[in-house]
């Protein structure tokens, strides 16, 4: 069931198997932004719904990284909005980039992007470090995935992390090595973006409970113990 999180800030639940199921997002400044769309037939239309949203509502979508968690509902929707992605995540999508079959997740997302791609349909656009989109500035933080991009509504002060940190029984921490392509590449992020927003109230991470109330604070808290 969709969560009210804030003014304009709904957390859709739609990660009902820990790890494997992601989170996902909406933010209403006055235009409609989905964050992220979780795994295929995960109920991303009944949760929008729920939220008091219908897909025509959704004004554009933002992408945290590409893994089939968080783009798979992507399928289940009809999207008229364009779809913003990091520049090196939209260009795995786009099968510019070949990611190494000898890395544990490279090879992973080869064989992914084929079985679970973004729709044809779609208007997808590569979004670089620093760039605004909307009410949304983007951050590129490497190292879950090479275009793993973070989003921030600075007036709402809200952060959507993606898979930046995940939160686990009350505490935020990195995602697992297994998960990821560079682990010390996704620490040097972290300490970055903790460093560069200093007042966001809400974070909200791809696995696990938002941070509602003094995210910055967790987020440097985290920062600190890597």
């Amino acid at each position: 069931m969709a969560r009210r999180l804030a003014d304009g800030v709904w957390l859709l639940e739609l990660a009902d198997v820990p790890v494997f199921g992601a989170n996902a997002f909406v933010v209403d400044d006055g235009e409609v932004t989905l964050v992220d769309a979780g795994l295929p037939r995960a109920g991303l239309p009944s949760e929008l719904a729920d939220a008091g949203y219908d897909p025509a509502d959704v004004d554009r979508v933002l992408v945290t990284h590409y893994d089939v968690d968080h783009v798979g509902g992507l399928r289940d929707l009809a999207l008229d909005a364009p779809v913003h992605v990091g520049e090196r995540d939209a260009a795995l999508v786009a099968g510019a980039y070949d990611p190494p079959w000898l890395h544990h997740k490279g090879a992973f997302h080869r064989v992914a992007r084929r079985l679970v791609s973004l729709p044809a349909t779609l208007d997808v656009r590569p979004v670089a470090d620093g760039e605004r989109v909307g009410g949304f500035t983007a951050h590129h933080t490497p190292g879950h995935n090479p275009g793993h991009t973070v989003y921030v509504h600075e007036a709402l002060g809200v952060g959507l992390l993606g898979d930046l940190v995940w939160e686990q029984d009350g505490d935020l921490t990195p995602p697992r090595w297994w998960d990821s392509y560079d682990v010390a590449r996704l620490h040097r992020s972290i300490r970055r973006f903790a460093g560069r927003e200093p007042s966001l109230a809400v974070v909200c991470p791809g696995h696990g409970d938002p941070v509602v109330g003094g995210g910055s604070a967790r987020l440097t808290d985290l920062a600190r113990r890597l």
